[in-house]
C-alpha cells in the first residue's frame, strides 16, 4: 500500500469511495443529506483539509482528511474494508500529529469500534446541528 497526498485528479475516485462508504455507514442520514454532503465534500471539505489517499496498486482504496489534528473524514472503499487500510491511514495521520481528535456519528457503530480499537477515547457527546443525530467526540492522546 502507498500513501500519497491527494491531488485534484483524484476527486472522482475519492467522491466515489466517500459515497459507497457513506451509503453503508451513514444510511440513517437519508438520501437528501448524503446528496448535499457529497457536494460539500467536493467543493468545501477537500479544499479546506489536507487529504491523503491510500493506493493498492494503482487503485485508490481509501482516504483521510485532516484539518490540523482533527480527522475530518476517514473512508475506505467497502470492498477493501477489513484489510488494514484504515489503520494505515490513521498511522499516517498519527505520524503528522501526536494527538488526534474526531467526531463520529453515534449510530456509526462500525467506525466507533474501529476508533476505540485503535485507542481513541470518548471525550464528549454533542448533537449534529443539521441532522439532529448524536455525535461522539473522540481523542487519541499523544504517546
Amino acid at each position: 500500500m502507498i500513501i500519497r497526498e491527494y491531488d485534484e485528479v483524484d476527486l472522482d475516485d475519492v467522491l466515489a469511495i466517500w459515497e459507497r462508504a457513506s451509503r453503508i455507514a451513514h444510511l440513517f442520514l437519508g438520501e437528501d443529506f448524503l446528496r448535499r454532503e457529497r457536494d460539500s465534500v467536493a467543493n468545501i471539505h477537500l479544499r479546506l483539509a489536507q487529504t491523503w489517499v491510500c493506493l493498492k496498486g494503482a487503485t485508490i482504496v481509501g482516504f483521510i482528511s485532516l484539518v490540523g489534528n482533527q480527522v475530518g473524514g476517514l473512508f475506505v472503499d467497502p470492498p477493501f474494508q477489513g484489510e488494514g487500510i484504515g489503520r494505515v491511514l490513521v498511522d499516517h495521520a498519527r505520524s503528522l500529529h501526536a494527538e488526534l481528535e474526531l467526531e463520529v456519528f453515534a449510530e456509526n457503530t462500525g467506525a466507533r469500534r474501529f476508533y476505540e480499537r485503535y485507542g481513541f477515547r470518548r471525550i464528549d457527546e454533542l448533537i449534529h446541528e443539521e441532522t439532529g443525530h448524536p455525535l461522539v467526540r473522540m481523542r487519541l492522546a499523544g504517546a
